[in-house]
């Protein structure tokens, strides 16, 4: 099946699916085994999905690997859609892999990623960069900016950080997050916490922290990325608050606390971050 132009504009199909093609070389490997080998795939969004994900063309999936799903689940994703599994090195994945009953899309098949409970592909890869969680979405940009704003942020009325030299990191959809010099975070008042989470633009959040406090406050409220991706180096090991549950003055003006994707995750004093951007 011939791909669509890469010329083409974002498109919509009868079933509310949006899609465009992408011009990125995209694989994806269970182990040594090399999955997907796609230099033709196409960005999907399902309707009201915050996130897009792959569609592949079936000639550039190794299908010999994909069975009928045992247990389809049905309404998972748009549309009546059917289900595979994968069964790699004797490892069988239950849907791991479906196509969409869109015109558009035929001939073409997704993996699972985001939030996905069950074990999927091991890594994904756009050219040579792995990426994580879900494919970056080109409509989203990302900038971490040195500046001189003098940011404060408080807990229950203690100032636990101070500085005048934050890289603000501003991610259409999010509020902007205020990264902060580890010498300016007090960090004295936080305990260390077993944790990490992904993200497809920054990397890998590798260390985080909770308040030591009385103040009922969700943990994993502070993190850090000691090897954020390239396009974001600015942050490398400086940390960074959660607005939604902190108070933050930014040149002497208090901020409001946002309602976001993490409010209720946050509010429902879960784990924060778990395999989320922040």
């Amino acid at each position: 099946m011939a791909p669509p132009s890469t010329t083409a504009s974002v498109r919509t199909t009868p079933e509310g699916l949006v899609w465009e093609p992408s011009g990125r070389w995209v694989r994806g490997r269970k182990g040594d085994v090399t999955v997907v080998d796609s230099r033709h795939p196409l960005l999907v969004w399902e309707p009201a999905a915050p996130v897009p994900l792959y569609a592949f063309p079936l000639s550039e999936v190794r299908e010999d690997l994909l069975r009928p799903a045992r247990h389809p689940k049905p309404g998972a994703h748009t549309g009546s859609t059917v289900f595979y599994d994968l069964l790699v090195d004797g490892e069988l994945l239950e849907n791991a892999a479906w196509t969409f009953p869109a015109a558009d899309l035929a001939g073409y098949v997704c993996f699972e990623w985001f939030g996905r409970p069950e074990a999927g592909l091991d890594h994904w890869y756009e050219e040579e960069e792995e990426i994580f969680v879900h494919p970056r979405d080109p409509h989203k940009r990302v900038d971490a900016l040195p500046s001189s704003r003098h940011v404060r942020v408080e807990i229950d009325g203690t100032v636990v950080a101070d500085t005048r030299r934050p890289v603000l990191l501003f991610e259409t959809g999010l509020p902007t997050r205020y990264y902060i010099p580890r010498e300016d975070v007090r960090l004295g008042l936080f305990t260390s916490a077993d944790h990490t989470s992904e993200c497809p633009y920054k990397g890998t959040a590798a260390a985080y922290w909770s308040w030591r406090g009385e103040a009922e406050v969700p943990p994993n409220l502070l993190w850090s990325y000691p090897d954020p991706l390239p396009a974001v180096a600015a942050i490398r090991g400086l940390l960074a608050f959660y607005n939604e549950v902190v108070d933050i003055t930014v040149d002497g003006e208090r901020l409001e606390r946002p309602a976001t994707v993490f409010s209720r995750l946050l509010g429902a004093g879960r784990p924060a971050g778990k395999r989320r951007a922040r």
